[in-house]
């Protein structure tokens, strides 16, 4: 009979003992949870998940194995991942190695067979906090001395964002975009070659009279780790950038839009993640099922005096979901519109992005 061997301890003293598999280490994480069905390959390779510990609530995890094609950045940032049943032997011929195999490969480490119900519960009803992920000798006294001791790490970004320039180009091009890396997946990349736009990819701290002179005809904010005060730099190079190109920021970039203008942000309780969010476009009514992943919300009431306007409201809590100016042709969405795998009721957010830059070689930004 196996015995435990892996065990968390929250930093409210509870703990929960299970099996462990991936990499062999102890890492103290902000513990969240995702509600997703399915993609948990693109959840542990979305860099938006540093230094973050998920647990998924669907109950089996790894069946299907982890493909070469599916991976949504070139490594695997995710703090810790925790699962009720994990299936080491997947069925699936696309499949080049196991979920174990690949947290194992990149240092991350799981916890398997807790009851996922009750963790996910308190995770809803306390909200997010600290974890350690240890083995199960470490008693709750000294999990909670080592958490203690852990300093907050407010690098997310820096540390998922690309070192370097690089580019993605598709054939027959209509638009030059340039792409402020924040930690960026692969598909947005995709979808905007997809709609008929090269893409140069630059680092976070890219200046805005850098990004000017690449000559773009439009930038996009991508998504990311942490908190969007920790990248102030992003901020004011969306500040120098108002007005004069078209603007699209998703998750991270579009509550860094926000702050460029003079909006604020705040943390959710324990944040949105998952394929099956309701939002509601309030410019026509129309109702979408989105992908989401973040731990930061704009705040509405700071939003009058910006310039920006509300297009968009989660169903679930009616906090902001997208923010939009027709005058500088500047919009941007909290949730994924190229989520892979998701649902695609919102792609046409690129297209709202091409047409913005159509508008703007016609001189209608301000």
């Amino acid at each position: 009979m196996e015995v435990f061997k892996k065990k968390l301890i929250l930093e409210d003293g509870s703990e929960y003992i299970g099996y462990g598999f991936g990499a062999e280490t102890d890492a103290v994480c902000e513990i969240v949870f995702n509600t997703s069905m399915v993609g948990y390959q693109e959840i542990v390779s979305d860099p938006s998940y540093t230094y973050q510990a998920v647990v998924m609530s669907y109950p089996l995890i790894g069946n299907y194995g982890i493909t070469d094609e599916d991976f949504e950045s070139r490594s695997v940032a995710i703090g810790g991942l925790i699962v009720r049943d994990l299936n080491d032997d997947p069925s699936n011929f696309r499949f080049t190695r196991t979920l174990n195999e690949l947290l194992t490969d990149y240092g991350v480490p799981g916890v398997y067979g807790i009851d996922t119900r009750k963790l996910v519960r308190s995770i809803r009803d306390i909200g997010s906090r600290r974890v350690l992920i240890t083995g199960e000798d470490t008693s709750v006294e000294e999990g909670l001395k080592i958490i203690a001791d852990t300093p907050i790490k407010h690098d997310a970004v820096s540390q998922v964002s690309s070192k370097k320039k690089w580019y993605a180009r598709t054939a027959n091009h209509r638009f030059n975009v340039v792409a402020i890396d924040c930690g960026m997946k692969t598909n947005i990349v995709r979808m905007l070659n997809k709609h008929g736009c090269n893409v140069t990819v630059v680092p976070y701290d890219t200046s805005c009279e850098d990004i000017l002179a690449m000559k773009p005809d439009g930038v996009f904010i991508s998504n990311g780790p942490g908190d969007p005060e920790d990248v102030p730099c992003v901020i004011e190079a969306l500040k120098g950038l108002r007005g004069k190109l078209p603007l699209f920021g998703i998750c991270l970039g579009h509550q860094l839009i926000a702050l460029a203008c003079g909006a604020k942000t705040y943390k959710l309780k324990f944040g949105h993640r998952g394929g099956n969010h309701p939002v509601k476009d309030v410019r026509t009514g129309k109702i979408e099922i989105t992908s989401q992943n973040h731990s930061y919300a704009v705040d509405d009431k700071s939003v009058e005096g910006t310039g920006l306007k509300v297009s968009h409201i989660n169903l679930l809590d009616d906090t902001v979901e997208g923010l939009y100016s027709d005058e500088e042709l500047i919009f941007s969405v909290q949730y994924h519109p190229e989520s892979a795998p998701g649902p695609q009721d919102s792609e046409y957010l690129f297209d709202t992005f091409t047409g913005n830059m159509i508008k703007a070689a016609a001189g209608k930004v301000r």
